[in-house]
Order: structure tokens, then C-alpha cells, then sequence
């Protein structure tokens, strides 16, 4: 206590002094700052012999000596160059598999000029006992898969187009027909041309309706049905009178949904492994077409989100920020981008890359599909990796974890909202009574938080180094280090998966005092929550958490 008096105390009798010095002040005005000076020493001892206490100070613990690695005396440098490479044997595997780089990811971060080479390491897309020629093959292997799913997305929206057009003619045609259908009307031939088909047309449905033989009788005697198949159905056989124009006046209606039936089989004959054959049920074929339509939805949401992604990341990538205006618009031509018209020549490759792997991602995934959202999370990784094939497997191996923030049935931000409010009311009961009394005990108000990491309440490096951190966990556990040889280390919180969670939750801790004097509901929280953009120390977030995984990780 005594030591953390000292530094105080000395800069208090330095201001005492130059204060006196500088206004020559009189005896009582002397003694009255003494007085002063007094009731500071007061005021720093309570302070100093409350925070021996957690009930004042809901985040201090007994660590037993053991520091955080994200403490400020504790904090080491981010993983070097030289370092990166001194961890590689001959053959380029990592040493002891891997422990040594993990541990100094996770204790800080890693430099900005090898994210590019250490990143696939972390998120999972090499593994960490892989040799360099394993990862050769897996990089050839990966940029094959990646590139098989740009050409089916590719094929879809050139169906689409091409759909869009034939739906367009068949309108056109259809209003043709329409006005051609009331001039024939008027002539004195159009009764007995329609009396005639109803009769020949009723004659070939109750002839179909009596068996295969009897449809072939009136298919040979009638000009007017097209050759078809005789196990064909009733319908076809209407079908196939409604269509000769030769002896019959088609109706509008019928022609429209004629162009509609070619338009579906137009679609099915461009050998699309998403689409249904052509012999598949009705419910396979319905399926399949409602998948395209919600592709077609993702898409429309993922050219939106692109073309709004704000342009932060250009300090850290200069050789795509320079990239030529030609070959940004060129570019984002050919993955379907509009309205970009007003952005930069850089701004414009990002929007296209982000569309580019988001669209296959939304492939590589159905079940999640694109939710926004998405889109902040991949544009820091398409910031600090240049090749599309390889950010998308680094993105596909972040969704790992990520994924369940963007189900529809929000059972996995259900769970990790529990878990902030169970650190929460574990480590601050008054905290989470308060909380209880707003409303707001499901923590609602750090959703956003949770959805998208921490990006939209820190700046992209301070992003970047709670991510590594995060995925630096994640990849010890993968790996079975967490059970192992990380153990055994001397700090008493391991590797865990809710990394992010108690860093939320010590969040929320570092301003109790705000909450539960200031705040009166739930939306005074919330409104905090989403201004807090640029307030945040991600080290000291990180230090508040690891007291907190130290103290409850057993309990969570």
C-alpha cells in the first residue's frame, strides 16, 4: 500500500510547491492546501485498502502472484518476423506442435506484416503439426474448391439474367396476343372457329379419360394436339389442343404460363447441380427453385452490405487501395455489383471481393446462407490477405465459431447472452439485481457485441489483436493443447472457447458504477453500449477478463 502512496505523494508535494512558489501564498491559504493535501491522503487510502475487497471492486482478484498476460507490466510485443520464422524446423513443420507460437499470439497478437502467413495457421486452414509440402497440396487443393464455387455462382447469375429476360419477352408477347385476341373477336369466323374447339376439346379430355387407346384415336384425328406421349396426363392433352394456332385461338393466360414452363426448363437444362432433373418430382423441382429464389436473396443483401462497407481498412492494404479504376470496375462487373458509382477505385474492389466470397460462402453453407453481419467480419480479413481463395477458407474456418451468431432460430446468441449473464450475476450480484430491476438480466443490450465481435465497439487494429487472441484459443484447443501441455502453464485461466464472452462481460463490470447510479432503462444501456465506439482499451479488456476466466471458469 505504501508503494502505491509513494509516486502519489511525491507528485502532490511537487504541485504543493510550485503552487507556492509561483503565488507566494500567505499562512492561512498555506495551511488550508495542507488541509487539502490532507484529505487527498484520505480519500487514496480508503481507495487503496477498498480495493483489497471484490464486493467494491467487482473485477479485482487474488491471482496468487499469477499476472494476466494482457497486464500492462505483463504485456509482451506482438509476434515478430523474426520470431515467426525461427519456430519453423527444415521441413516446415512447428516446433513442439505448434505451443510456443500459440502461447505468443495469445499473449500479443500478431505483427501486421506476417498477418497474411500466420492467420491460415490460427483459423485452421493449415494444420499446425503440417509440414510445407502438406500445405502446398492443401493450398492447390482449397483454391480448387473456392473456384468451383465462384463458377456456380457465376452460372446462377447468368440463369437469373437470363431468366429476367425471358420473363420480360413472354410479357411482351403476351400483350401482343392480348390485342391481336380482340381484333379476331370481331370477325364473323371466330364463333365457329371456337364452337369447333370446344368440341373438339371436350371430345379429347372425356377420350382421355377413358384410357391410353382412346387418346391415341384423338390424337391422330385432331390437327390441333401436338404428338405426345400417350401415358401423358389429361392435362397434356389440353395442352396440346390449347396449342395449335392453326385451328385454335390461344388464350393469354395459357400463353403466359407456356413461356413460364419454358423458362423453368431453360433454367433445369443449364446442368446445375442445385437444380432438380427434369424427371424429379414436383416437390424436388418446387425445392429447388425456392433455393434459387433465396440465393438470389442473399445476393441482393450481400451488394447492399458491400458497397456500404466503410473504408478503415485502406491504411492497412496500400497495394489494393492503389489499385487502377478500369480494373476495379471491370471487377465489379463481373460478380453483378451496382451502385457503386460513387465510391473510389479501392472501395469498389472491396465491395467486389466481399461479394465475390460471401456469395460462395452462401453456398459452401446453405444452412446459414448470408445474414448481415457477415460482411464485418470478412472485411478485415479480406484487408490483410490478398488472395480471394485463401481469405475465403480463413473466413470459412472464423465461421467455425462464428456461424451460430447468424442462425435464424438465434438458439447459439441465446446461449452466449446466458453465459455473459451468468458471469455477470456470478461476479457482481448487485450488478445483475440492478439489471433485473431494468429488464434488461438477458443482457440484450451487448447483442451486437456479441454478433460481430467487438467490431463495431474498436478500431480495426484493436479488432485485429482481440481476434488473434480469440482465435489463438480456439486453435489450442483444437489441437489438444488446452488438455495438455498448456496446463501445466503458470497462468491459472487456460485456453477457452468464450473468450469473448467474459471480455463482454468485464466490459459491462468496468462500468457498474455508471449502470447503476446513471442508468434508470434498459434503453439508457443500450444507447451506452452503441456509442461506445472508440472508448475501449482492448488490453485492459482482456486483463478484466482473464481475472474473470481465472475466478469462473470452473463455475461457467
Amino acid at each position: 500500500m505504501l508503494s502505491e502512496r509513494k509516486p502519489l505523494m511525491r507528485a502532490l508535494r511537487r504541485s504543493h510547491t510550485s503552487a507556492s512558489s509561483t503565488l507566494n501564498s500567505s499562512s492561512p491559504s498555506s495551511s488550508s492546501s495542507w488541509i487539502h493535501l490532507r484529505s487527498v491522503f484520505l480519500v487514496v487510502a480508503f481507495s487503496s485498502s477498498s480495493s483489497a475487497s471484490s464486493s467494491s471492486s467487482p473485477l479485482s482478484t487474488d491471482r496468487g502472484g499469477h499476472k494476466s498476460p494482457w497486464s500492462f507490466r505483463r504485456r509482451k510485443h506482438a509476434l515478430l518476423p523474426k520470431q515467426w520464422k525461427g519456430f519453423f524446423t527444415s521441413d516446415g513443420r512447428l516446433y513442439d506442435g505448434g505451443i510456443k507460437f500459440l502461447k505468443k499470439a495469445r499473449s500479443g497478437g500478431v505483427d501486421p506484416s506476417i498477418r497474411a502467413e500466420v492467420w491460415p495457421f490460427l483459423l485452421g486452414v493449415y494444420d499446425v503439426n503440417s509440414s510445407k509440402e502438406e500445405r502446398d497440396h492443401t493450398r492447390a487443393q482449397k483454391r480448387k474448391e473456392y473456384e468451383n464455387l465462384r463458377k456456380q455462382c457465376q452460372r446462377n447469375i447468368k440463369r437469373r439474367e437470363k431468366g429476367l429476360k425471358l420473363k420480360e419477352t413472354a410479357l411482351i408477347s403476351s400483350n401482343e396476343e392480348s390485342g391481336e385476341f380482340n381484333q379476331v373477336m370481331d370477325t364473323p369466323e371466330f364463333e365457329d372457329d371456337v364452337s369447333a374447339t370446344r368440341s373438339s376439346f371436350t371430345e379429347g379430355c372425356s377420350l382421355a379419360a377413358e384410357g391410353l387407346d382412346n387418346c391415341d384415336k384423338i390424337l391422330q384425328k385432331s390437327d390441333s394436339i401436338l404428338e405426345e406421349d400417350c401415358d401423358r396426363s389429361m392435362l397434356t392433352c389440353e395442352d396440346g389442343l390449347a396449342g395449335n394456332t392453326d385451328s385454335t385461338v390461344s388464350d393469354s393466360s395459357e400463353e403466359s404460363e407456356n413461356m413460364e414452363l419454358f423458362f423453368l426448363t431453360e433454367v433445369i437444362e443449364e446442368n446445375d447441380l442445385s437444380m432438380p432433373a427434369l424427371d424429379s418430382s414436383p416437390s424436388d423441382a418446387e425445392s429447388g427453385f425456392k433455393k434459387e429464389e433465396t440465393f438470389a436473396t442473399w445476393q441482393r443483401i450481400i451488394r447492399v452490405d458491400a458497397v456500404r462497407a466503410n473504408g478503415e481498412w485502406i491504411m492497412y492494404s496500400p497495394t489494393q487501395a492503389a489499385i487502377p479504376a478500369l480494373k476495379a470496375r471491370q471487377l465489379a462487373e463481373s460478380v453483378g455489383l451496382k451502385d457503386y458509382d460513387h465510391l473510389e477505385p479501392c472501395r469498389i474492389f472491396h465491395a467486389t471481393r466481399l461479394v465475390s466470397i460471401l456469395e460462395a460462402y452462401a453456398l459452401y453453407d446453405p444452412e446459414i446462407g448470408y445474414c448481415q453481419g457477415m460482411s464485418d467480419l470478412l472485411s478485415p480479413i479480406i484487408a490483410v490477405i490478398e488472395e480471394d481463395y485463401e481469405a475465403f477458407w480463413c473466413f470459412v474456418g472464423f465461421m467455425k465459431k462464428a456461424r451460430h451468431n447468424f442462425r435464424l432460430d438465434e438458439v447459439g446468441i441465446r446461449r452466449q447472452l446466458g453465459i455473459i449473464a451468468k458471469i455477470i450475476k456470478c461476479k457482481d450480484i448487485h450488478l445483475y439485481k440492478h439489471l433485473e430491476n431494468l429488464q434488461a438480466a438477458d443482457c440484450f443490450f451487448v447483442y451486437r457485441m456479441v454478433v460481430v465481435l467487438f467490431r463495431r465497439e474498436l478500431n480495426l487494429e484493436q479488432t485485429l489483436c482481440l481476434w488473434e487472441v480469440m482465435w489463438a484459443d480456439q486453435a489450442a484447443i483444437c489441437a489438444g493443447i488446452a488438455k495438455s501441455a498448456w496446463g501445466r502453464i503458470r497462468l491459472r485461466a487456460p485456453p477457452t472457447d468464450d473468450l469473448l464472452l467474459y471480455a463482454i462481460a468485464a466490459c459491462v463490470l468496468q462500468r457498474r458504477k455508471l449502470i447503476i447510479e446513471k442508468y434508470s432503462s434498459v434503453d439508457d444501456i443500450m444507447r451506452d453500449c452503441n456509442n461506445m465506439a472508440g472508448q475501449l482499451d482492448v488490453w485492459k479488456l482482456l486483463d478484466d477478463a482473464h481475472d474473470l476466466i481465472v475466478t469462473l471458469h470452473d463455475k461457467i
